[in-house]
């Protein structure tokens, strides 16, 4: 439910004044092109309230505009150079427990994958929503975070409540661990039925890109061809 279907007032109030709450926002994302994206359909401040004050392509250059401008809320994509969301989460959470104007986190990713849910959340984060969000929903998302709210697409707050309602830790996979971050992406998407060039548009590479992960997640776990790929991936649950 949306905050609109819930009663409350948008983020973007209509009149001559503009939105009456503000928030300073980073993005942190390896894709120039969605950055810019997100920047064109959220930062118009007069309109959304959303001020991005900084942008980041890697951990390193994260957590450095993180600590220079002190968000109140950070749009972190799970999948990044460097260690990942959850390398970010961790060396800033300083800024998430400081007790006067604390940075709070809230996962915009192409994955939506349990695990890549639950490690953001245990890492701190305060929601996860997926790039098919649309604008108006994720600024309200945005303000809801900076409230201290949990923020999550439908279908992935079940992953966050069966993960938290046992104390078990989740089993490691060694096969899946071989592969890097964005041979997962790429294997999810692969086994959902995508084709290469529908691969590349939604992770913004070439397709000649899609076809190296390809080949190098068959090789890491010993696989002939997309069809044994996608057995592979239903038998874990990861489609």
């Amino acid at each position: 439910m949306t905050p609109q279907q819930a009663g409350q007032t948008g983020p973007a109030e209509e009149g001559t004044g503009g939105p009456e709450r503000r928030v300073r926002v980073v993005l942190v994302d390896d894709h120039r092109m969605f950055r810019t994206g997100v920047q064109a359909e959220i930062g118009r401040t007069e309109t959304t309230g959303v001020e991005v004050v900084g942008e980041a392509a890697d951990v390193d250059q994260a957590v450095t505009v993180i600590t220079a401008t002190r968000p109140e809320v950070v749009l972190l994509d799970v999948h990044l150079p460097g260690g990942g969301g959850v390398e970010v989460l961790r060396r800033c959470a300083p800024l998430m427990g400081a007790a006067e104007h604390p940075v709070r986190f809230l996962a915009l990713s192409v994955s939506d994958a349990a695990e890549d849910v639950i490690g953001v959340i245990r890492g701190g984060a305060r929601g996860y929503v997926t790039k098919t969000i649309t604008g108006t929903d994720l600024v309200d998302s945005i303000f809801r975070v900076q409230e201290g709210d949990a923020v999550f697409s439908p279908r992935l707050a079940g992953f966050v409540l069966d993960a938290f309602a046992s104390t078990d830790a989740p089993p490691v996979d060694e096969d899946l661990d071989r592969l890097t971050q964005r041979e997962r992406e790429v294997l999810r998407l692969i086994a959902r039925g995508y084709a290469y060039k529908e691969i590349a548009k939604q992770l913004f590479i070439s397709v000649k890109t899609v076809e190296s992960h390809v080949s190098a997640v068959l090789r890491k776990l010993q696989l002939s061809n997309r069809h044994e790929l996608t057995r592979w991936a239903t038998a874990r649950r990861l489609i």
